[in-house]
């Protein structure tokens, strides 16, 4: 059996959407990371939150007597066009996309081509664009030469706007989780000291806390402390979701992205309502969008490559309550 692959496969239009980006963008994995996902709306793409008006009860009479509009706020979330390039040697890439076909059903193992091939290559391929766009939502930075540089995340939009002296960003100071400090108070705080409208805000379902693993393992190891049946048989099993206050505690898990980066800090933690954090990925209204995988005689490699638009940002300040250092 040659160890090569060489079918080249282009994505671009709906396939590029459909095939490829729309399912890595949507479902329970986009759920997880505690944001708002906007894949494809329409340029400028903007953050919007509304807000209802209060009252809307009127006394009745035959004239119209409709409330005030409802309150909208908008932010304008600037794309970078990026790319994602990976070349792999012949026989890596073989060896790769066979172990992931050698697992699924119904394969003809003797006959590497067509569509159980394509699935196994734009998995592969997924995977690591996916990774990309999350590490660099959080940890993006234009200015450093090197990593994670293609466009501006969400840690550094937050930090600048609070040494340029945003005053509706609530900050508290992170306390040393290695000494007698533990995170179960950092949540307290954060909670105790949030704006009374983010509070309000807990009854809607839509309240999160983004932390990195250290504070997101001292927390947890706090619930293990305690001398109850429930701690017991939660520390054996494990936990599928932590919460504080019933509000969701999510593991970003860039703690070693942080570490590789000195603008960056080493923990944060961040209460805030879901959609006022956004990542938008774009593959419709730009030309030259698309996703291509192909054999290269000359180097003996595979190579796949990804073209789209991406950005992010957060919307109003006064929903925010961060904790770094």
């Amino acid at each position: 059996m040659a160890k090569i692959i060489e079918n080249p496969k282009t994505y671009t239009g709906e396939e590029l959407s459909a095939i490829f980006f729309r399912p890595m963008l949507t479902g329970p994995d986009a759920t997880e990371l505690g944001i708002r996902i906007m894949y494809n709306m329409p340029v400028p793409t903007t953050i919007s939150f509304w807000e209802r008006s209060s009252d809307v009860l009127k006394n009745y009479s035959s004239e119209w007597a409709g409330s005030d509009p409802s309150v909208k706020y908008q932010k304008k979330i600037d794309l970078s066009k990026v790319k994602a390039e990976l070349g792999f040697s012949a026989e890596d890439y073989f060896n790769m996309v066979y172990e992931r076909l050698t697992g699924a059903p119904d394969v003809n193992l003797g006959d590497l081509s067509g569509t159980n091939l394509e699935e196994a290559e734009t998995a592969l391929f997924k995977e690591a664009v996916s990774e990309s766009i999350r590490a660099t939502m959080w940890t993006g930075n234009t200015q450093r030469n090197e990593g994670h540089n293609t466009f501006d995340g969400v840690i550094k939009k937050i930090k600048e706007d609070i040494a340029g002296g945003e005053t509706g960003i609530t900050e508290i100071p992170l306390p040393d989780l290695s000494m007698e400090a533990s995170a179960e108070g950092l949540l307290k705080e954060m909670w105790d000291k949030a704006p009374a409208y983010l509070r309000q805000l807990r009854s809607r379902g839509d309240l999160v806390f983004l932390v990195t693993t250290d504070i997101y393992d001292n927390y947890e190891d706090t619930l293990d402390s305690y001398k109850v049946d429930n701690s017991y048989l939660a520390m054996q099993n494990g936990r599928n979701e932590l919460k504080y206050k019933g509000i969701p505690i999510i593991d970003l898990h860039i703690t070693n992205y942080l570490k590789s980066y000195s603008d960056m800090p080493d923990s944060i933690a961040i209460l805030t309502d879901r959609k006022n954090l956004a990542l938008a990925v774009n593959t419709n209204d730009f030309p030259g969008m698309e996703v291509k995988m192909w054999y290269n005689p000359d180097q003996i490699e595979n190579r796949q490559r990804a073209v789209f638009m991406a950005g992010c940002d957060y919307l109003l300040p006064e929903l925010l309550v961060v904790s770094y250092q």
